[in-house]
């Protein structure tokens, strides 16, 4: 699958796990004034080059059989409106380092070792109850920064929301700049996910939740 509007996976068991990472982590309602997630910097390393596949599986490319090397990570969380709201039709697009170091653009400072079985890059097309998930791998430091995903979430009429997301407790952090440029002790709490084992999994899976709270309410 390479088209955007798709929002499945192309593996059935995929799904089933999503529905279960979103009850884990399901918030109940909304009420009053909703913390909106700190924006931040695209940085440079956006795919130059989009790969032929951008489901929400980025532990496999196409039908390979590889899967990607790293810490199998099911990534779920809601995109909400300025009200707390669920915000339907959302693109959501997530790009990070591969288990090598490796972004999945040509100017990657080691783009020689990069790990051509982890796609780099995914997108999910949200429902009525705003939730989105991937499959992906526990990111690692890059050159200067610690472990992060890149977020873009994009929505018809409104300009492209761009956060990224940080493993809570990293020793890390304290030494990013980007992520320190957040001055606000509390508004970095926003951004921070803990990467926790999944039950029961045999292969030694992990779980991660981000909800993101958009700074505008959309038009009805």
């Amino acid at each position: 699958m390479s088209s955007w509007q798709s929002v499945r996976s192309r593996r059935g068991f995929l799904g089933g796990l999503a529905v279960g990472a979103f009850a884990l982590g399901s918030r109940g309602g909304f009420a009053g004034e909703v913390a909106r997630t700190p924006a931040q910097m695209e940085g440079p390393f956006y795919p130059d080059k989009l790969p032929l596949d951008t489901d929400n599986d980025l532990i496999v490319v196409n039908d390979a059989l590889t899967p990607a090397v790293g810490e199998i990570t099911h990534l779920s969380g809601r995109i909400l409106d300025a009200r707390g709201e669920p915000l339907r039709n959302a693109i959501v697009e997530i790009w990070q380092v591969d288990g090598h170091g490796a972004y999945l653009h040509s100017r990657s400072g080691n783009a020689d070792k990069r790990d051509g079985n982890f796609q780099g890059f995914g997108r999910f097309l949200t429902g009525s109850t705003g939730e989105y998930y991937f499959r992906t791998v526990k990111p690692i430091p890059y050159p200067g920064r610690t472990p992060h995903i890149h977020f873009a979430v994009k929505h018809k009429g409104n300009e492209d929301f761009i956060t990224q997301c940080y493993i809570k407790g990293h020793p890390g952090n304290e030494r990013d700049g980007v992520l320190r440029a957040i001055r606000d002790a509390a508004a970095r709490e926003l951004v921070m996910v803990d990467f926790a084992p999944l039950p029961r999994s045999k292969i030694g899976e992990l779980q991660a939740r981000f909800d993101i709270v958009l700074g505008y309410t959309p038009e009805a």
